[in-house]
């Protein structure tokens, strides 16, 4: 699959439809960053009026494993990932759209490398910061991410 928004945005149609059906999307993706979009709904709030923190920790995911995705799709290896543990921290209630950004391309991509050349499995801690409309950080979310080479 080639990572770009439209075709990620599909794949979660598909793959992922509790992503999909709360308005989480894809905005941007290159080889360093991803950036995700969310607004807070009806479908995606919680009883405080405020958006579930389980679709922002979903658009957070995303913005790092759509760039885990791609750097494994462009390295042409069999390589298995998987979200080992994750920590969050909420500033603020999200209100209005909230975009999550993921800056971690290289680090991934050093990553992957050095599962492939050691053939042992490797793990990366990535960072998704969620900015309300003014700019303001709402949540932060890490990931560690494990990746192996299969055989």
């Amino acid at each position: 699959m080639k990572a770009t928004p439209r075709a990620i945005n599909s794949y979660i149609f598909f793959k992922l439809p509790s992503c999909y059906f709360t308005g989480v999307r894809v905005k941007t993706i290159d080889q360093t960053c991803c950036v995700t979009s969310v607004r807070h709904r009806w479908i995606n709030q919680n009883p405080f009026k405020s958006m579930f923190w389980a679709v922002q920790g979903m658009a957070a995911e995303l913005a790092t494993g759509a760039l885990v995705m791609a750097s494994i799709a462009q390295s042409d290896a069999k390589i298995s990932m998987l979200v080992a543990t994750n920590n969050a921290r909420f500033d603020k209630k999200a209100t209005g759209r909230i975009t999550f950004s993921c800056e971690d391309g290289l680090l991934i991509k050093d990553t992957i490398a050095k599962a492939i050349q050691t053939k042992q499995g490797q793990s990366c801690w990535t960072k998704a910061v969620g900015k309300d409309s003014l700019g303001a950080v709402v949540s932060e979310f890490n990931f560690q991410w494990t990746l192996k080479v299969r055989p």
